[in-house]
């Protein structure tokens, strides 16, 4: 958070800002120290509405707007209830705030936002992202990438998040005004420093490492819970057969006709509750859907190390190379072969002067590279010192976010299981009753 200059609170946003300004978001939007945005303001994506309008391109399109609402707190504790302040936001909007926050952020697990199509879904499940049911788990999902961001120690104060939840017009010149695009880093960039990187921290490797290994199981657990879905839907509906054939019996029995039209209609109510089912079961997948992209954000984190990390290396190695030209220079031997060694074997050797003017040059050089390598240490430090940090917060919220959505999930289970069990009972009885 950045300083206010006073011990207890700290300011949401930047301090480049006028002395009224500061004051005005003292003000408006000042949070205690250590504390989050969602201390002080209740956020919410009230809903989801489908609208149709031209696109870049001056081409028809429909889209997806969803609606933040905001109110402070207090109002909520003291007892009034004034209307929230509302605006609208399309996905993409979502997408360039999380976009920013990676950029500004580097050392964050930035929480994922929700899939934008639908994947691993069971055949009967619609992969339209403009289905009813698909918009609404958005809406939740949305939702839920908000309360992450403003509960998190860094993320929440900042002033483009602040903004992003209470200006409508004019959000995106703001974010774009950073210059964040500029500051990203190209993937060739990265992937350079993945396979150059001497001396990798063993922490973030196992931790990249891990978070492969996270998205693995939890692709796997969804495409079994998928299969499995599908096997589900089959024997409820297939149920559904088993009321069909006791009506019809019953309709040739007189004694027995009860008792098998009662049975009849358990069963059809039992093949129809299957949808409810596996509805609910769509927002557990969504869960874990959370923290299979969340395995990606760990892994952006640890790619950044490497990248932090080679560009130290690059630094040293270019100081050493230069301590190395001036030694050369001042002894007058070549230790190793170079073209310069060359060139002088054949052209003859340098004057004096021109070895002084050297000489000078690189004394220059080597202070800025002294000078560069201890920025470079300091970077990597306090990087080291920040990811590491936040990597230690996600792994406890990890925890305990996936033992509660498991345990859910088998809960819901058995629940499902004993509603089965009851249907056969009621039947049984209907039988007995025959």
């Amino acid at each position: 958070m950045a300083d206010s200059g006073s011990e207890d609170i700290a300011v949401i946003g930047n301090t480049d800002l006028t002395p009224s300004e500061s004051e005005n978001n003292l003000k408006n939007t000042m949070v205690e120290k250590g504390t989050s945005l969602l201390k002080k303001m209740e956020i919410s994506v009230a809903e989801a509405e489908k609208r149709t309008g031209k696109n870049a391109v001056n081409m028809q399109e429909t889209y997806t707007v969803y609606l933040i609402e905001t109110r402070p707190v207090d109002a909520a504790s003291e007892g009034t209830n004034p209307v929230p302040d509302s605006l609208w936001r399309r996905y993409s909007e979502f997408e360039l705030l999380r976009n920013y926050l990676l950029v500004t952020y580097p050392f964050a697990v930035v929480p994922p936002l929700p899939e934008k199509r639908a994947e691993f879904v069971w055949h009967k499940l619609s992969a339209d992202n403009m289905d009813p049911d698909f918009v609404e788990r958005r809406r939740v999902g949305l939702e839920n990438f908000l309360l992450r961001v403003a509960s998190h120690p860094a993320l929440s104060s900042d002033k483009i998040f602040y903004l992003f939840l209470t200006e409508e017009n004019g959000w995106k010149e703001t974010v774009f005004e950073t210059g964040f695009q500029a500051k990203a880093d190209s993937r060739l960039k990265a992937l350079n420093a993945t396979f150059r990187v001497k001396n990798p921290d063993k922490r973030f490797v196992e931790m990249k490492h891990y978070g492969d290994e996270l998205q693995s199981v939890i692709s796997q657990l969804l495409r079994v819970r998928a299969r499995a879905a599908d096997r589900l839907y089959g024997v409820y509906k297939v149920h559904g057969n088993y009321g069909r054939v006791f009506s019809e019996w019953s309709a040739i029995e007189k004694e027995m006709g009860d008792g098998l039209q009662s049975a009849g209609h358990h069963m059809d109510a039992y093949a129809a509750s299957v949808d409810d089912i596996l509805e609910e079961e769509e927002h557990y997948a969504d869960q874990l859907k959370e923290y299979l992209f969340y395995s990606d954000a760990l892994r952006t984190v640890c790619r950044k190390h490497e990248l932090t990390q080679y560009e130290l290396e690059m630094a040293v190695q270019d100081l050493t190379s230069k301590k190395q030209q001036r030694e050369e220079l001042a002894t007058g031997t070549i230790r190793t072969f170079s073209l310069k060694g060359m060139t002088s074997k054949l052209f003859g050797q340098e004057t004096p002067e021109q070895r002084e003017a050297k000489l000078k040059m690189l004394e220059t050089q080597i202070e800025e590279g002294e000078e560069l390598v201890k920025e470079r240490n300091s970077e990597c430090d306090e990087f080291v010192k920040s990811a590491w940090v936040d990597i230690e917060r996600f792994k406890e919220q990890k925890d305990h976010d996936l033992r509660e959505s498991l345990i859910s999930y088998a809960i819901m289970q058995i629940s499902m299981c004993k509603k089965g069990i009851q249907v056969w009972n009621n039947a049984k009885e209907c039988f007995n009753k025959m």
